[in-house]
């Protein structure tokens, strides 16, 4: 009988039952307060006046009228320069070591301010998440075996007096010590910068492992276990760890995945969502019977919700400063906002660039519905990503292919609007591009009725073209980079579209 594990599982469950996820309401108020008192004397706090804030009568409506929404690029400007530059008591309290870099996709390149304090919240987070497993009644073996978290190098880069990286490198490197026997692939191999070296690595040590949990973004982590199966001889990754039975997701929708996931594995393997991005810990699915994930609402992050409508909404994909936010007790289930955090990273109002939609208010469960500059609105279509990943999964269903990558543009081409798709299938599909451009439209037509209007006006026609799911990677590896953080825009700018079709018609010889 596997004692130790037995021990671990009844802790889980004890844990589970003593501490519930609070009343959203009454966490969210102590989280700004918390907020607001540290930061008050910080270069931020004393300019929006939080010493006064935090003695009105009610904090947060005085917080929405004092303190702006921020964008990355507004709060760069203004403030997180400083920081970057080496600045203390800045928009948060010390000086900050560890900054998140990534491409982004509202942005060139950000760099988000990761405190000690926002580390302290995401091991909370990933405590959270742990109470969850309580739900998934997992065997008690389970809580014995080996976790695999493979993101980004744990390889930091010092420049000018701090360290940079991805955030799940960041996370990685800071583990804590007890950890440290449970963590694979381990800190040597997770150092190595070279993506496709750490793979090999992390193969060549495969076998010696016992792996109970997986986690990652899913594009990464298939290519990951496919080298693992091929370097041991395997059939399945079940084949080389038998054990294998959770695997968190995160960054992107799980669905599309399934399929090849599938195929993979030996035996049914349990999907937990989470939402962890650069700039925080934000939410993590905690129950089996819901694919929704639950909002961290007492761990260093204040949440305001814009509804997602044109008119909350400027040209860049910013929000406008007329817009005003709604409480967490007063969304609406069902509606698509804007998310806008303020954090112990010393983010303030700052839209992350994410649409969410509450799934269960009581609960605070909610879905992400798309990205602010991933909705496709050119000529009135109002298609979210959710909305098309829908019609993926359809499209995958009805033509039994896998549609595992996608990205679309509205295109102008003699003076008229188009949406074109391009969707990266593994494998082949049976029917041709005008076929399913046409099983799209209808799709997207039943279940979109601005688009179907769109359809009816400004918005003359659609085209499909089928490219490897194999061309999305290559095209990440050529123009961003392999694995870690990476995905791929789901709705592109006109110009960087047509940089996008460049690639495809240059390399057309990719295959999955």
């Amino acid at each position: 009988m596997p004692i130790i594990g037995e021990i671990i599982k009844r802790s889980v469950e004890t844990v589970d039952k003593i501490f519930t996820n609070p009343d959203p309401k009454e966490a969210q108020q102590k989280a700004l307060e918390t907020l607001l008192s540290k930061a008050k004397d910080t270069a931020f706090g004393k300019y929006h006046q939080f010493e006064r804030i935090l003695k009105s009568s009610n904090v947060r409506e005085e917080f929405a009228k004092e303190v702006p929404y921020f964008d990355y690029d507004q709060l760069r400007k203004e403030w997180w320069q400083k920081v970057i530059d080496g600045g203390e008591d800045i928009t948060w309290p010390g000086k900050v070591k560890f900054f998140a870099v990534s491409s982004g996709t509202t942005s060139t390149k950000k760099h988000i301010p990761v405190t000690d304090d926002m580390l302290q919240s995401i091991r909370r987070a990933g405590m959270q998440q742990i109470k969850g497993v309580a739900d998934f009644d997992l065997p008690a073996e389970f809580f014995e075996k080996e976790i695999l978290m493979f993101g980004s190098s744990t390889n930091l880069k010092e420049v000018n007096g701090h360290l940079e990286g991805e955030i799940s490198g960041i996370s990685a490197s800071q583990i804590p010590f007890w950890f440290e026997g449970f963590y694979r692939p381990g800190k040597e191999i997770s150092a190595i910068d070279d993506w496709d070296k750490r793979v090999e690595e992390l193969a060549k040590e495969s076998a010696n492992w016992d792996i109970g949990a997986i986690s990652g973004i899913p594009s990464w982590i298939e290519l990951m276990i496919k080298k693992v199966i091929e370097y041991n001889n395997a059939k399945t990754i079940h084949d080389v760890w038998p054990n294998f039975q959770v695997y968190t997701s995160g960054g992107v929708a799980f669905e599309p995945y399934r399929k090849s996931f599938e195929k993979l594995c030996g035996k049914e393997i349990t999907i937990i969502d989470t939402y962890l991005a650069s700039e925080g810990y934000i939410a993590t699915q905690l129950r089996k019977e819901t694919d929704s994930m639950a909002l961290i609402t007492d761990n260093g992050i204040y949440f305001e919700f814009v509804p997602f409508v044109p008119e909350n909404m400027n040209d860049d994909g910013s929000v406008s400063q007329k817009a005003e936010s709604v409480r967490i007790e007063d969304v609406e289930e069902g509606v698509d906002y804007v998310l806008v955090i303020s954090t112990v990273s010393g983010a303030w109002r700052y839209m992350i660039g994410d649409t969410v939609a509450f799934t269960d208010k009581e609960r605070a469960e909610i879905k992400i519905t798309g990205r602010t500059k991933h909705f496709l609105n050119v000529v009135g279509s109002q298609l979210s990503v959710i909305q098309m990943n829908k019609a993926m999964e359809q499209l995958s269903g009805e033509y039994d292919c896998q549609i595992k990558e996608f990205t679309v543009s509205a295109v102008l081409e003699e003076n008229e609007y188009l949406h074109r798709w391009y969707l990266g299938v593994e494998g082949s599909i049976d029917k041709d591009e005008k076929e399913i451009a046409d099983r799209l439209d209808a799709i997207l037509k039943e279940n979109n009725k601005n688009y179907k209007v769109a359809r009816g006006k400004a918005l003359k026609y659609v085209e499909v073209k089928i490219v490897s799911d194999g061309m999305f990677r290559k095209w990440t590896e050529d123009t961003k980079q392999k694995g870690g953080q990476v995905k791929i825009p789901r709705v592109m700018k006109e110009k960087d579209f047509r940089e996008w079709e460049d690639y495809v018609s240059n390399n057309k010889s990719v295959k999955a």
